[in-house]
């Protein structure tokens, strides 16, 4: 992948065709580091959770012995919430959430570069295509009407999966690539460096102008959040919230990935409290106010919460669990079949687990991701989004 420079308001730019939003919006959450999904959704009544996790396991929604806090919060009598993860519950009652467990990729080599890789790309392997899979879905929808804030990368560099898309920004904070908040001041500025670039034209002249007419577009669109809405004071709550802004000014985002890191909880990694909880209150507390701050927008919207792999089942020496396969992906949105844990439960006994001791993988992660594309996205391309795979159906998205 070949970045064109940096310029100086933060924000990277390459070039392909673009296109216009004909489907829902698109929001990734990658949780870097592997997240533990059977302490995110809570196999609670599988008997062997408990006795593979003895310190580690959140107790039982009706375990009279622990503190109400501390029980996860049941879903369907089998299933249940870390308790950390209650600002979903409204989302959940509301079947805008669904979750799918014993999910994740066919690769099993425990390394985290290779996994995110991988799957970021949308592959089995090295083999195939060196673009991002949401990247193959942009270049084949193609329309007259571009924007420069068709697909963004929230952070300091893009990631993986808008590999190849374009134009992509890349971004820490919207105010960066304002000229100036009044109006008339930007307005200057604008034509100042507008006659720069017509005076001493370059390479970088194209990247220029573009940054322009993105922050021209900017100048006009409120960046104020709309409300005292509760996202968390942390680089992924801003993201979040100005994602929000762009959404509710039309501005022809397409398709957003944020990332969310500090999932590698091989030690001390916390049952109801600890480390691990307060990554959960901040994925809560975040998509929460998302989903109310766009209550109204809530119907196009498709958000996918995923992981490179799964923890072990068993949990370690030092109070943390290792590298496993399984794990879960959160779906939110106005079109999905929400208030449901779906896939196929494998078991947590020794003889269902898999390699050194881990979950199943019993759905590939691509089947849920062509399932958006096409019944979401409005794009039936499939066989150059995920070449080589056939997915199957789960009906976790509405048509």
């Amino acid at each position: 992948m070949t970045h064109l420079p940096l310029t100086p308001s933060g924000l990277r730019l390459r070039f392909i065709r673009e296109d216009a939003p004909a489907g829902d919006l698109l929001l990734t959450v990658f949780l870097r580091g592997a997240a533990d999904g059977l302490n995110i959704v809570v196999p609670h009544g599988d008997t062997d959770y408990y006795r593979q996790r003895p310190n580690l396991a959140i107790a039982r929604p009706d375990d009279r012995s622990a503190d109400p806090g501390d029980r996860c919060l049941d879903l369907d009598g089998f299933f249940g919430l870390h308790p950390a993860l209650a600002p979903l519950l409204p989302a959940w009652q509301a079947r805008h959430l669904a979750c799918v467990h014993a999910c994740g990729a066919p690769d099993e080599s425990r390394s985290h570069f290779r996994a995110m890789e991988l799957m970021e790309r949308g592959v089995a392997s090295e083999t195939g295509p060196a673009s991002g899979w949401i990247a193959r879905h942009l270049a084949t929808r193609a329309d007259d009407a571009p924007s420069p804030l068709r697909a963004l990368a929230w952070g300091t560099a893009p990631q993986r999966s808008l590999s190849g898309a374009g134009p992509v920004a890349t971004l820490r904070d919207l105010q960066e690539i304002q000229l100036a908040r009044e109006p008339r001041q930007a307005a200057r500025l604008s034509h100042l460096i507008d006659s720069l670039y017509s005076v001493e034209p370059g390479p970088l002249e194209a990247i220029g102008r573009e940054t322009l007419q993105l922050s021209a577009r900017l100048q006009h669109i409120s960046l104020d959040p709309s409300s005292d809405l509760p996202y968390p004071p942390t680089e992924f709550g801003r993201g979040l919230q100005q994602l929000a802004c762009l959404v509710r000014a039309d501005a022809g985002v397409e398709a957003a990935a944020i990332d969310l890191g500090g999932w590698d909880t091989h030690y001390a990694q916390g049952g109801a409290k600890g480390v691990m909880a307060r990554q959960l209150a901040e994925l809560a507390s975040g998509l929460a106010a998302l989903h109310e701050d766009l209550a109204p927008f809530w119907a196009r919207l498709s958000v996918v919460v995923m992981t490179e792999f799964g923890r072990r089942v068993k949990e370690n020496g030092s109070l943390g669990t290792d590298h496993g396969h399984g794990s879960v992906m959160l779906i939110l949105g106005g079109h999905v079949a929400g208030g449901k844990v779906h896939g196929t439960w494998p078991g947590l006994a020794a003889y269902d687990l898999v390699g050194p001791g881990d979950l199943a993988v019993t759905t590939d992660y691509r089947d849920l991701l062509a399932e958006l594309c096409q019944r979401r996205l409005r794009n039936s391309a499939l066989d150059q989004i995920f070449p080589g795979f056939t997915p199957t159906t789960r009906d976790v998205f509405v048509a």
